[in-house]
């Protein structure tokens, strides 16, 4: 998902002398060939692997395919879906098919017609167990998809093609939030046959159009003056691929940079000196600790709520995370339907840590390993804290520190004790929050990572799945979300808040929630 923050050291004393500078040449960045892109100015932290969506899987490759594609759905910054290719659809009383809308009159940036068969034909292209590497559980849900992934089938029968200007699907179970799936990179229509070096000069509907790509330096886009929605404000966006927090900062002092993500140690000094250029809002992102619900002391759910009793998490929101974050009391964040912002968190008290430990048979302590990623040091931070405030309650920490990728294998093979981890939202709905991460059928690659295992958590999972009334489904992500929260299998800590720096020139852009959901359209230079 969005990038991870490193800490960073303070630039102010050495860069305030480019202020003005920023001022005056904001949202002008210069490549390292020494060529001034004038415009709008993005970065990623590294190259994307691809610009053909269908091999979407990081973060970059994401949000580059949502400036050059369009889905049927899409999100805007706030993580609210808006029609996309599709400019209306319904569904059945089962929510298990739908029919889409295209709008007409839209084309390719080569000039090709939008077609109903192109979105089947760019559905198929992505299932197709020839199409290497992309995540394609987006489209699972339609019924024949997952025989034609495996090499099983010839084509997939939930997909109808309704003349040029409608597509119908029929899923293989009832999903109500199945619209949202469609807003995902891997949904993206794109022109059939698509050309050869397409992963490298893409062609697709979206607001801009590909111009040039140097990898690991910058690619450009050029606006797309016929696209659908209304052509960008601005004639450019260059995204320039910046992988250190440092030099992220200083390029956006020197005004070669239109918006940057604010480093966490960094964070009173910007609010200090320079507010007027702050932009902050609540993530859709988890900060937890998963307790393997099947390894030793930790298969007791009030083992699970004393070490949660025994973590002083504001202290150390505070003081590792600059308490950028808002508690967390479940598992879905705030600006979600089915939040119980009336939940009150788990207290610190490590008295009544230690009579539940006792209770529990527990009294003397034991010993459990805590795995980190020695990658993410903010992370590292929150580990260091935890350990030291465990051993209050007789409970002996051991770090254990690996990259990123054994963590995460260790992880999914539920070979961790605890394991301190973030989640981001791939498509803003509680749902997105409660199958992945607790439902038994997704345990471990599927995201289930404490391995919490409960029938009637499943059984209104699946309930809320299927229904389609908002406030009923929400209602049901609330019950979910408390009864989970009761068994703790997670130590909960907050739900962090983004804050980003945008120049004063800059209008028109906004913080979004989810990584697909700022598509660059209104932002403009002054």
């Amino acid at each position: 998902m969005l990038r991870h923050l490193l800490r960073t050291v303070n630039l102010f004393d050495t860069a305030k002398s480019v202020l003005f500078l920023g001022i005056l040449a904001a949202c002008h960045g210069e490549s390292s060939d020494g060529s001034r892109a004038k415009g709008l100015v993005y970065y990623e932290t590294y190259d994307p692997r691809s610009l053909d969506p269908a091999l979407s899987t990081d973060v970059p490759t994401g949000e580059m395919a949502a400036l050059l594609f369009d889905g049927l759905t899409q999100f805007d910054a706030d993580g609210h879906l808006l029609p996309g290719l599709s400019d209306r659809w319904t569904a059945d009383r089962r929510a298990l098919h739908y029919v889409f809308h295209l709008r007409p009159g839209v084309s390719f940036h080569d000039g090709r017609p939008l077609v109903a068969g192109a979105v089947k034909r760019a559905f198929l292209r992505v299932l197709n167990p020839e199409t290497h590497g992309g995540r394609v559980w987006p489209l699972l849900p339609i019924a024949g998809a997952g025989d034609y992934a495996d090499g099983h089938a010839h084509d997939v029968p939930g997909i109808e093609v309704l003349g040029d200007t409608a597509v119908a699907f029929t899923l293989s179970e009832p999903l109500a939030v199945f619209p949202k799936f469609l807003a995902m990179p891997v949904a993206s229509v794109v022109p059939s046959p698509v050309p050869a070096d397409f992963s490298q000069r893409p062609i697709g509907t979206g607001p801009w159009r590909f111009v040039t790509w140097e990898h690991d330096d910058y690619l450009r886009f050029a606006k797309n003056p016929n696209y659908w929605g209304g052509a960008p404000a601005s004639e450019s966006l260059t995204v320039r691929i910046i992988p250190e927090p440092l030099t992220r900062a200083a390029e956006f002092l020197a005004g070669r940079v239109s918006v940057t993500e604010i480093p966490f140690g960094e964070t009173a000094r910007w609010e200090q000196e320079h507010a007027e250029w702050l932009k902050r809002k609540p993530a859709l992102r988890a900060v937890y600790v998963a307790l393997n619900n099947r390894r030793g002391p930790l298969r007791d759910p009030n083992v699970r709520r004393a070490i949660n009793l025994a973590v002083n998490v504001p202290e150390i929101l505070r003081t590792v995370w600059s308490g950028r974050g808002e508690r967390a009391a479940g598992a879905i964040p705030p600006a979600l339907g089915g939040s119980d912002i009336s939940r009150k968190p788990y207290a610190y008290d490590t008295t009544a840590a230690r009579r539940v430990l006792r209770a529990a048979g527990f009294g003397e302590g034991f010993a459990v390993q805590l795995w980190r990623s020695g990658t993410n040091v903010e992370l590292g931070r929150v580990a260091q804290a935890i350990q030291s405030q465990l051993a209050a309650v007789g409970i002996r920490v051991d770090i254990v520190s690996r990259d990123a990728s054994s963590m995460r294998d260790a992880v999914r093979k539920g070979d961790t004790d605890m394991a301190i981890l973030d989640w981001w939202a791939d498509y803003p709905d509680a749902d997105n929050f409660l199958y992945p991460l607790f439902h038994s059928a997704s345990f471990g690659p599927g995201g289930n990572y404490s391995f919490y295992s409960d029938p009637v958590t499943d059984s209104l999972i699946l309930v809320a799945r299927r229904t389609v009334d908002q406030r009923a489904r929400e209602a049901l992500y609330a019950r979910i979300d408390g009864r989970v929260f009761q068994a703790a299998p997670w130590i909960y800590l907050w739900f962090p808040v983004d804050l980003w720096a945008v120049h004063s020139g800059v209008d028109g852009w906004d913080v979004p929630v989810i990584f697909n959901g700022q598509r660059w359209t209104k932002a403009r230079v002054q």
